[in-house]
């Protein structure tokens, strides 16, 4: 995400989405680290969107004379990580995380042995 539209939301927005970066950060690095990434990449873009997004939540701060993570304190407990799309080639959309670990070790016995 560019920074022009990043200082476009709102501070509530803002924190959500550097929120949601951080949450596919750890599961980007999961998958690189399991051999399930493809594009190795993806791990510094998103290190860079999160660093402008906290770049732009830092500003703010300073505009409004909050503290440090003044922002990021008053808007996390509004942040649901359930209701955050998966975005394309997370382990989110590939049957979830467990079975994509399954399937990739090949152990995986299909959604019955999910289900049990």
């Amino acid at each position: 995400m560019k920074y022009s539209d990043i200082e476009k939301l709102s501070d509530k927005d803002l924190v959500h989405h550097e929120l949601r970066l951080e949450r596919q950060l750890v599961e980007t690095t999961f998958q690189l680290r399991t051999g399930q990434l493809d594009d190795t990449s993806t791990v510094g873009k998103i290190r860079k969107d999160i660093a402008r997004a906290r770049t732009a939540q830092r500003g703010r701060e300073n505009s409004q004379s909050l503290g440090k993570n003044a922002l990021r304190d008053q808007h996390r407990s509004s942040f649901d990580s359930t209701s955050t799309a998966p975005t394309p080639g997370s382990l989110e959309s590939n049957k979830g995380f467990l079975q994509g670990i399954a399937d990739r070790l090949g152990l995986g016995g299909g959604e019955e042995a999910a289900a049990e």
